[in-house]
C-alpha cells in the first residue's frame, strides 16, 4: 500500500510545484489532491490559486471544482469522505496519493478523523450569520481566545461554528479540538513541510498577488460578483475586490490590503505548522535558494529512507 504524502507549507510556497515534481519522480508515478477550502469552489480560479491547465496535465490534480460558488453545505466531512475515497482509488492503480494542505481543519482530520461536534441549532445559527464579522469575532474573543488565532479573520463560517459549539457543549472547541494532539496520525501518511524565513515568503505573496492581478483576478471576481455564498465573499482576495466594486475603497487600497491580510495569514499559518513538526514521519525543509528538483530529492529521501524506509518500490 502506498502511504499518503502530505505536503505542508505558507501560501506561496511552492507546495503545488513540489507535489507536482514528486507526482513525476516517484515510483509508478503519485496524483495530487488538494486539501484546500476555497478550491472547492467552481470558477474561483485565479484567486484560489487553483493549479493551472498546464499544472494539472504535469500531474493529475483532485477535488477542486467539486460545488457551485453559490452552493453552501460542504463540510469538513464532506471532504474528508471525498479524500479517502480519493486516495484508496489512486493506491488501487498503484500510484501514491500526494495530499497538498491547505486548509488546517482538513490536514487534522485527515491525520487524526473527525472532531465530534454537536449539530448546530437553526435558530441560534440564524442569529448569529446576523451579525457582522467583527462582532462574530468579539463574541468568540470572549468564549474563546485560543480559537480565534486559529481561526482566520475572514472564515465566517468556521467562527460561527467555534462559537455554537462552545454555546452548546460548555466547553471552547479549541480545548475539544485538542483530543487531537494528544493521539497519533495515522500511520500511513508521512508529512513534508517547506519552512521558509519570513522576509522571503512575505515577497513571494507580494509578487504572486501582483501575478494574480495581472492574470485577471478582477475580471474574475466581477464575473462571480452575484453568486459566491457567504463564505466564498470572504476568501481572502474576494472579499476586499468586492468591497473595491462596491465603491468601498479604491483598487490599489483593495490589492495592498489583499497583501498585506495574506502576509498576515501566511504568519497564522507558521503558527500553526508548528503543532505538526512534532509528529512522527514528519520532515521540515529549510527553503532558501533551492530549486524545486533539489527539494523534491530531500522529500523523497524522507520517504523511502525516512518515514518509510520499508517501502517496496
Amino acid at each position: 500500500m502506498r502511504p499518503i504524502i502530505l505536503i505542508l507549507g505558507p501560501t506561496a510556497g511552492g507546495k503545488t510545484s513540489l507535489a507536482i515534481e514528486l507526482a513525476k519522480s516517484l515510483p509508478n508515478g503519485g496524483e495530487c489532491i488538494c486539501a484546500d477550502s476555497m478550491q472547492i469552489y467552481k470558477r474561483m480560479d485565479i484567486g484560489t490559486a487553483k493549479p493551472t491547465k498546464e499544472e494539472q496535465e504535469a500531474a493529475p490534480h483532485h477535488l477542486f471544482d467539486l460545488v457551485e460558488p453559490s452552493e453552501q453545505g460542504f463540510t469538513v466531512d464532506s471532504w474528508l469522505t471525498l479524500a479517502n475515497k480519493t486516495i484508496d482509488l489512486i493506491r488501487c492503480k498503484g500510484k501514491w496519493p500526494i495530499v497538498v494542505g491547505g486548509t488546517n481543519l482538513y490536514v487534522q482530520s485527515l491525520l487524526f478523523g473527525m472532531f465530534d461536534a454537536p449539530r448546530a441549532n437553526p435558530q441560534r445559527r440564524a442569529e448569529l450569520d446576523e451579525r457582522t464579522n467583527d462582532e462574530l469575532r468579539e463574541t468568540l474573543q470572549t468564549l474563546d481566545p485560543v480559537a480565534t488565532t486559529r481561526i482566520h479573520i475572514n472564515d465566517r463560517r468556521r467562527t460561527i461554528r467555534a462559537i455554537e459549539v462552545c454555546e452548546l457543549t460548555g466547553k471552547p472547541i479549541s480545548e475539544q479540538q485538542s483530543q487531537w494532539y494528544g493521539q497519533s496520525p495515522r500511520e500511513d501518511a508521512c508529512i513534508i513541510g517547506l519552512d521558509w524565513p519570513v522576509g522571503k515568503i512575505n515577497r513571494r505573496i507580494n509578487k504572486r498577488v501582483k501575478q494574480m492581478m495581472d492574470a485577471g483576478l478582477l475580471e474574475e471576481v466581477q464575473l462571480l460578483q452575484n453568486e459566491l455564498c457567504p463564505q466564498a465573499t470572504e476568501a481572502l482576495g474576494y472579499k476586499q475586490l468586492l468591497g473595491h466594486l462596491n465603491g468601498d475603497c479604491d483598487l490599489e487600497h483593495a490589492v495592498e490590503r489583499i497583501k498585506i491580510l495574506t502576509r498576515r495569514y501566511a504568519k497564522a499559518q507558521r503558527t500553526w505548522l508548528k503543532r505538526f513538526k512534532v509528529l512522527p514521519r514528519t520532515h521540515f525543509i529549510e527553503i532558501c535558494e533551492k530549486q524545486p528538483q533539489v527539494i523534491a530529492k530531500e522529500a523523497l529521501t524522507h520517504v523511502f529512507e525516512g518515514a518509510f524506509s520499508d517501502i517496496d518500490t
